[in-house]
């Protein structure tokens, strides 16, 4: 990811919806400074448990990307992150629906994690609300 800094500081649209219903970014912040952006916006927006499950997936992510050396797929990675950011910062993501040219685009491992992820927020919030939920009905 380092060798492509010049690409990052250019403003870009990538992954920007055309309805207008979100603002694209104006420039694209490095790795670093928006991955420490996003754990301090996980600190500040998010409750204890969802802040756990966010650091752990955006930690992974990060790791997984450090090695891309396609420009394309780095500014797209960092494009949804940095949206991501925007929203929690906003507080716009609470029941926000994923765009479905997202989801079709998605490949069997990503939709696998979706659905891993909702199982766990439903899990937690079923666990918030009954508490004698086990977790495994």
């Amino acid at each position: 990811m380092r060798s492509s800094y010049r690409l990052l500081a250019l403003p870009s649209n990538i992954g920007a919806q055309s309805a207008g219903l979100r603002p694209a970014p104006l420039a694209l912040l490095p790795p670093i400074p928006l991955y420490r952006r996003i754990l301090r916006t996980h600190r500040q927006k998010l409750p204890a448990g969802m802040r756990l499950m966010g650091d752990e997936y955006v930690k992974s992510e990060f790791r997984a990307h450090r090695n891309v050396d396609n420009p394309v797929h780095i500014i797209g990675f960092l494009t949804e992150w940095q949206m991501y950011a925007q929203q929690l910062e906003g507080d716009s993501w609470r029941g926000e629906t994923m765009d479905k040219t997202k989801i079709d685009k998605m490949s069997d491992q990503q939709l696998g994690q979706m659905y891993e992820l909702m199982k766990a927020i439903r899990d937690k919030e079923l666990e918030d609300n009954d508490p004698e939920y086990t977790g495994n009905q």
